[in-house]
């Protein structure tokens, strides 16, 4: 495919929708895969817990509305336009959740979105996920570039980003609107040959 410009798309179209949406284990340790429908309850969870409404802006009415939001994935990917993983120990409950928004696969970009449920916090878990997704992102899909971002006032988000080799490019002034306020958020990347 060749945009209007005549330059080729960085990832052909289909790439993502002619394959099964793959396990990414984190060995050792929990694996990235996709959700299912009984994994509504962790949704739901999610949509209650302080720390994930604050920073994610999520809610969740109901396990109704969970599992609408499960299929929603799963077309997402279908339609090349997200890829959203359950973070889970193999055979277990979800207990996190990463993905990739605003995939563009013509341009080679997307943004790198996580959270936790507080039994999966402090252990690494977020670290090594994040790094797992974005190998995975840059080299078996063949994008250029992840972003990742976050209220410059969730100094946690900003250890994951560091710690997961995404380099901080700089500060987005009043660029998220948070239930106090407008926040500043920070902008973090990887791109293809980064080490």
């Amino acid at each position: 495919m060749i945009n209007s410009s005549g330059i080729p798309a960085v990832v052909p179209a289909g790439r993502m929708a002619r394959q099964a949406q793959p396990v990414l284990s984190l060995a050792p340790g929990p694996e990235l895969r996709p959700w299912r429908a009984d994994d509504a309850s962790a949704l739901l969870a999610a949509g209650q817990d302080p720390a994930i409404r604050q920073w994610n802006l999520f809610t969740v009415d109901g396990l109704d509305d969970a599992r609408q939001r499960i299929a929603r994935m799963h077309e997402r990917w279908r339609a090349e336009t997200g890829a959203v993983w359950a973070v889970a120990r193999p055979g277990g409950p979800a207990v996190g959740l990463i993905g990739l928004n605003d995939v563009d696969l013509a341009g080679g970009s997307a943004e790198l979105v996580y959270w936790l449920l507080p039994e999966a916090r402090g252990g690494g878990v977020a670290v090594a996920a994040v790094r797992r997704l974005g190998r995975w992102a840059l080299d078996d899909l063949g994008l250029h570039r992840l972003r990742l971002c976050h209220s410059t006032a969730n100094p946690a988000s900003c250890r994951v980003a560091e710690k997961a080799g995404y380099e901080l490019e700089g500060t987005q002034r009043s660029a998220l609107l948070h239930p106090d306020g407008w926040h500043d958020q920070h902008l973090h990347a990887r791109v293809q040959g980064d080490v």
